[in-house]
């Protein structure tokens, strides 16, 4: 049974893969056509987050900053070859929380796929800073997509952590219910 797809786990990644786009892409269109931040400027939401306009031509953190319309199809391609890569995963796994994780994970690297492949760059605008105290100011710019995607990975770290101390944790019983 180890192949066998569970439908109701898959359904589950996908169906948070498509909210986490869905939202995603809800926030962008809100920042960048309804709120207008990029002309209206920086909007301070917490003493450690505001919102900031930024266009992302690389990936996480601004690494592998691309110029190039070669460089930022490339990515795309990337970003689309990995969707892929979690689908076939999700489609095996028999754990829940590994369905949900990589639904995060899909779904904000469609959303930042869909702004790189429109616009040539990923739009991020929730600016997470260290308040006042600029001389430990690390900024970190991002969006919803990146979110879902940090998300996903956390929890996909901390199910193998548990899955080691209690090999049952969030996998179905062999021989349950599987969908």
């Amino acid at each position: 049974m180890t192949g066998r797809i569970a439908p109701r786990l898959l359904l589950a990644g996908i169906g948070f893969a498509v909210v986490t786009l869905a939202l995603d892409q809800a926030s962008k269109f809100y920042i960048f056509d309804i709120l207008r931040l990029p002309e209206r400027g920086p909007i301070e939401l917490l003493p450690i987050l505001d919102l900031s306009f930024v266009w992302n031509h690389g990936i996480s953190l601004g690494l592998f900053q691309q110029g190039s319309a070669f460089g930022r199809w490339g990515l795309v391609v990337l970003e689309l070859a990995a969707v892929v890569f979690i689908f076939a995963w999700m489609s095996r796994t028999r754990s829940l929380f590994t369905a949900v994780a990589l639904g995060f994970i899909a779904g904000g690297a469609l959303g930042n796929a869909i702004d790189r492949a429109l616009f040539g760059a990923v739009l991020d605008f929730l600016h997470l800073h260290a308040g006042t105290l600029r001389w430990l100011d690390f900024p970190y710019i991002f969006n919803v997509a990146d979110a879902g995607i940090s998300l996903g990975v956390v929890i996909l770290v901390l199910e193998s952590l548990l899955v080691k101390a209690h090999p049952h944790a969030g996998a179905l019983e062999p021989g349950g219910d599987s969908g």
